[in-house]
Parts: structure tokens; C-alpha cells; sequence
């Protein structure tokens, strides 16, 4: 297969990944049960499910009170993009 298609499912699924992981912690935030950590939730967002951290944070008002997060990942998210360009020209 091609890489830039095995990298389009990677990214997909990270992007879910990040999604869900997003919504876990901020579930067992209102329950007051054990959490995902916050390195946790930024690396995942480093290793490219940047989006679905950030569509995850607007979607379930989880870590918007947070710099790390709020600044954090839309730079992360900026940095890929920049990169990707890069990359491709």
C-alpha cells in the first residue's frame, strides 16, 4: 500500500483516538473517578490527533480553562500543518 495511505488511516485514527480520550477524561471528571493524565491528552495530540483533541475540547467544554490546552494545542496543531506543508512542496 501507499504511505500516504496508511498515513491517512494513521491520522484518522489517532484523531479518534484523541476524540474519545478527550471525552473519557472529561466523563470521569463529572464523576469524580480516576483520570487520564494531562501528558497523556497533550502527547496524544502531539503524535498528530491534534484536531480531534481540539474537537473534543469545543465538544465536550473539557480543558478550555487551561493554557496548556487552549494555546497549546491550536499551536500544536499549527506546527503539523506547517510541517505537512512543508513536507509535500
Amino acid at each position: 500500500m501507499k504511505f500516504e495511505y496508511l498515513f491517512g488511516i494513521y491520522l484518522v485514527a489517532v484523531n479518534l483516538i484523541a476524540f474519545i480520550l478527550y471525552g473519557i477524561d472529561k466523563y470521569k471528571s463529572r464523576k469524580s473517578k480516576w483520570r487520564i493524565s494531562e501528558r497523556t491528552l497533550i502527547i496524544i495530540a502531539l503524535i498528530g490527533g491534534s484536531i480531534g483533541a481540539l474537537l473534543a475540547m469545543k465538544a465536550f467544554r473539557h480543558k478550555t480553562k487551561h493554557k496548556k490546552f487552549t494555546i497549546g494545542v491550536p499551536i500544536i496543531l499549527v506546527a503539523q500543518i506547517a510541517t505537512a506543508i512543508y513536507i509535500i512542496l
